[in-house]
């Protein structure tokens, strides 16, 4: 296990991409310590803001408020990485594979546009969750996405496949734009649920706002949801 805590906290939002499982395989700590990072517009490391423990394995734990902390293990192909506070903009964005387990919150666009994988985020996600980058045809594309708290606004849009599971609110147009894939919004959601949307299921548990190009068919408890309940 590699295990980094924050040494101290960004004076502008550091982008770690290098902050991976695929990156820290074979390195030693010190080797570690000496992957690029950008804080604002300057070049840095990682052992400039945090402290290294244990060398390079497929396992990582990171210590601290990393809110200002973006691209963590982005492009995450295997292996788990846990956050044991918040973290910044672009968590998981175009994951492949691997487990991601936050305790707090996290950032905007956490999972856009992954392939594959787990997020569990214990706290608020920001807006973007498994959506699509503005120009981009396509957000998530397989895995899952779940969220205790709270998520913010285009929740899966552009979604083609995987499951988006929110146990709070949602923002305004989650689903936007669907092609395929599940949501399941256990709380709240804002307006224009589904704007756009081609395939795909979205599954309200509180009576959502429909768009007039919706109309009211039935109500049932498809059984589905029995085995998304207990997987």
């Amino acid at each position: 296990m590699t295990t980094l805590t924050l040494r101290q906290q960004p004076q502008a939002p550091l982008e770690a991409d290098a902050i991976s499982p695929d990156n820290f395989a074979g390195k030693t700590a010190a080797a570690i310590g000496c992957l690029p990072v950008m804080h604002g517009n300057e070049s840095a490391v990682l052992g400039d803001f945090f402290e290294i423990d244990g060398d390079g394995s497929s396992e990582i734990v990171l210590n601290g408020d990393l809110s200002r902390v973006k691209n963590i293990a982005t492009r995450m192909k295997q292996g788990s990485v846990t956050v044991n506070g918040d973290a910044g903009m672009h968590l998981g964005a175009y994951m492949c594979g691997g487990l991601l387990h936050v305790s707090g919150n996290a950032g905007d666009w956490a999972g856009a546009e992954m392939t594959g994988g787990k997020i569990h985020i214990r706290g608020n996600a920001g807006h973007g969750l498994g959506g699509a980058y503005r120009g981009s045809r396509q957000g998530m594309n397989r895995g899952l996405i779940v969220v205790e708290g709270n998520a913010g606004n285009e929740v899966g849009a552009l979604m083609r496949r995987g499951l988006i599971v929110v146990k709070g609110d949602a923002g305004d147009f989650a689903g936007a734009f669907m092609i395929a894939g599940s949501i399941l919004v256990f709380g709240r959601m804002g307006i224009r649920a589904g704007a756009g949307l081609l395939r795909g299921t979205i599954v309200a548990f509180q009576p959502p706002e429909l768009l007039p190009t919706f109309r009211y068919d039935c109500t049932y408890q498809p059984d589905f949801l029995k085995l998304v309940a207990r997987e």
